[in-house]
């Protein structure tokens, strides 16, 4: 098989990185995917860095022993904490993208000098690697953080669009570390699922940045320059998801992201530790 007709491999703890897998597919609509949703670690955002990096070697051998072309990181607590070993563990074959240094490029270029919020899960918030990854392309950019571990849970479990989340959203967004910004990252992939509701609370003044499309395109310009780019109308096959644990929220978030029916199979990579 050509290599540009080779399947992306995406990865995530859960349903969030169908948020990136579906934007991938409405940017890129020649490419064909392969996911794997790490549902039986879920959530990312409580587990140790040595952990999710453990969990993030054994995704990509198996993305690559599926003959993968590409690995995107769809989860920003494993990009935070696990992008190196990513890389390592791919070596020269495939190009790596995580979702959070195509974010950092887009604040730098569009919101110098101006204050830029950033919700995520304790695990991404912590590393601080927003705060430094923008901080390199554009110091006069100033980010405030702030930790929001039940909004991740709450989406993977379908709990969302309803007064209770509206009132948990509105709890964080009014968080004093928060105070004054002018635009916000989603900086976790599972977020752009309640996006809406994080617009309808954050009010007019605040620009909620779209992670997953600047991030679809971010891969679909490295793609073509690379020569790996498959241009075309519909992928050369099927797209492929596994989950370590199969569950029933992620078939329905997955019924809102693509048109047809998806073949979900389970599979469970290593032992339990």
């Amino acid at each position: 098989m050509p290599r540009n007709e080779r399947p992306i491999g995406i990865f995530d703890s859960g349903i969030g990185g169908l948020t990136v897998a579906s934007a991938i597919r409405r940017t890129l609509p020649g490419e064909r995917l392969l996911y794997f949703g790490d549902t039986a670690h879920f959530p990312y955002g409580e587990k140790s860095a040595e952990a999710i990096k453990h969990y993030a070697i054994r995704i990509t051998s198996f993305l690559l022993d599926r003959g993968c072309k590409a690995i995107v990181i769809a989860c920003n607590t494993a990009s935070a904490h696990a992008t190196g070993e990513v890389e390592l563990t791919a070596g020269d074959q495939v190009p790596v993208f995580n979702v959070i240094d195509p974010i950092a490029r887009h604040v730098a270029a569009h919101w110098k000098g101006r204050r830029i919020g950033v919700i995520g899960t304790k695990g991404t918030i912590g590393s601080r690697v927003y705060v430094r990854a923008i901080g390199r392309l554009a110091p006069s950019v100033k980010v405030r953080s702030l930790a929001t571990p039940l909004l991740a849970p709450m989406i993977e479990e379908g709990f969302y669009k309803n007064a209770i989340s509206r009132a948990v959203i509105r709890g964080y967004l009014e968080n004093r570390n928060l105070a004054g910004i002018e635009a916000l990252v989603l900086g976790c992939t599972h977020y752009p699922l309640i996006r809406k509701e994080v617009e309808e609370v954050a009010g007019e003044r605040v620009a909620v940045l779209d992670p997953p499309t600047i991030v679809a395109r971010h891969i679909e310009q490295q793609l073509t320059g690379l020569g790996l780019l498959h241009e075309a109308d519909a992928p050369a096959g099927p797209d492929h998801f596994f989950l370590s644990d199969v569950s029933e929220s992620f078939a329905k978030s997955a019924g809102r992201f693509f048109r047809h029916k998806l073949r979900v199979e389970e599979l469970r990579l290593w032992e339990e530790r």
